[in-house]
């Protein structure tokens, strides 16, 4: 067998199990004739953007083990280091759920080996999803085979099969009967290949000086001789670095423009609209990545709402694939029923400091938050006292008023209520007095 007859330890055929790893590293053809593969799209500003804005928002939402309440936060459990901290020596937390990302965006798969030791689980080892294929044997039960690469010492790589049960994988969109998930970039190849057609053609104008194609009409027949030595003078006078000289057309000769300029092409437009269609393939706001189209604001209550809608339609649906992936993959029966793992969205849907300050206000006075709980949002340090409910006392059921005279949460309900009327009573008064001296002055004026 030849050197080209394999690449990466694997065979190179054509068949329907290999066909979408060949096509991951060397790409699809593309109705605009531009071949598309992952690294030739994250070389398009748009796609980069897309893609490192939800792998960066990722990578900032912590992913917490909770008990079976879904409430209190496990930190003994044996995944919460692995999830929340470190999933193995080489990477940290945000780096395995940043990598996580980034693949769903462009592959639809991620896949992460479950490495043990005396039964039980110690890392959680990503591999390249183009490195992966998802089979199934005569039984029907699947199993995952990887391609080694070519390590750092020289040795070949290889095949190995991975069972199921120790492979954590993570689909994006998937079809009844599919093992993988579907590629946004593959789907996309089309939307992505105009896109990159535009990058080339409008690198193609500034090499050339933005001097269009030309052709010469001269009054006379030239020989062949004759029109490549004017060939080749011209040509000294092309390209951006080349531009500004002065060229001496003899003979008659005319030059005459036969491309259509950049502005009769829109080009311009036709670049705008491609990074809104990548935008939309990703269910990224354009405006998020810098690109403010159509009077889209980028300052006030709108950039929120547009924020608030990434983070419900492209954020959440992402998660749910990764939390469910993880119930499925790393729990078993028995910690189905005892073990939640959810990522804290909380961090990124604060808001500013006044309505962080409404909202805490609101929950500690409605009893939802306990003081430490609030100051624990804010990132201070409990207070003595601060681990116990508060309520307003008007809050109080009528069929209970005066039961709980006397008692400790009576006295502190009560000096909730004075501490509030101290603090709202004198801005009445104020008032109060600006009204009277308002109603002074307007009679006053009628009666001159």
């Amino acid at each position: 067998m030849a050197w080209w007859d394999k690449w990466l330890g694997r065979s190179i055929d054509l068949n329907a199990q290999s066909a979408p790893f060949w096509r991951g590293f060397f790409g699809s053809e593309t109705t605009s004739g531009e071949v598309v593969n992952y690294d030739r799209a994250m070389q398009l500003d748009a796609v980069w953007a897309c893609v490192n804005l939800i792998a960066n928002a990722v990578k900032t939402l912590p992913c917490n083990v909770y008990d079976g309440t879904g409430v209190s936060v496990n930190d003994e459990s044996p995944l919460y280091e692995l999830l929340h901290d470190m999933p193995n020596l080489d990477d940290t937390a945000t780096d395995f759920w940043g990598m996580c990302a980034v693949c769903l965006c462009l592959d639809g798969n991620f896949f992460a080996e479950k490495k043990s030791n005396a039964g039980k689980l110690t890392a959680l080892m990503p591999l390249h999803p183009l490195a992966v294929d998802v089979k199934r044997d005569e039984r029907n039960n699947r199993y995952y085979e990887v391609t080694e690469r070519v390590s750092a010492n020289g040795k070949k790589g290889g095949k190995r099969r991975i069972n199921e049960d120790r492979m954590l994988h993570v689909r994006g969109i998937v079809l009844p009967g599919c093992d993988r998930g579907l590629s946004p970039i593959e789907f996309a190849r089309n939307t992505v290949g105009n896109a990159l057609a535009g990058e080339k053609s409008s690198g193609r104008v500034y090499k050339k000086g933005l001097i269009s194609t030309v052709f010469l009409s001269a009054d006379q027949v030239l020989k062949p001789e004759q029109r490549k030595q004017i060939g080749e003078t011209l040509g000294a006078f092309t390209g951006a670095d080349n531009a500004g000289g002065i060229a001496v057309l003899e003979a008659g000769l005319t030059p005459h423009a036969i491309s259509i300029n950049p502005k009769d092409a829109q080009l311009l437009e036709a670049r705008q609209y491609s990074v809104e269609q990548i935008c939309r393939i990703f269910g990224v706001p354009p405006v998020m990545i810098g690109h403010a189209a159509n009077g889209t604001t980028t300052w006030g209550s709108g950039i929120e709402q547009l924020i608030l809608q990434f983070t419900k339609t492209c954020l959440t649906p992402m998660l749910r694939q990764i939390e469910s992936a993880i119930f499925r993959d790393l729990l078993d029966a028995k910690t189905r029923k005892t073990t939640v793992v959810k990522f804290n969205m909380e961090g990124l849907l604060r808001g500013d400091s006044a309505a962080r300050a409404e909202f805490l206000s609101k929950m500690v006075a409605n009893g939802i938050y306990t003081p430490d709980e609030a100051r624990a949002y804010e990132n201070k340090a409990p207070v003595d006292g601060g681990g116990q409910a508060i309520v307003n006392g008007t809050m109080t059921p009528l069929a209970t008023l005066g039961e709980a005279a006397g008692t400790p949460q009576a006295a502190a309900g009560q000096a909730m209520a004075n501490l509030m009327s101290m603090a709202v009573a004198p801005k009445l008064d104020e008032m109060a007095s600006k009204i009277a001296a308002v109603t002074d002055e307007s009679s006053k004026k009628r009666a001159a």
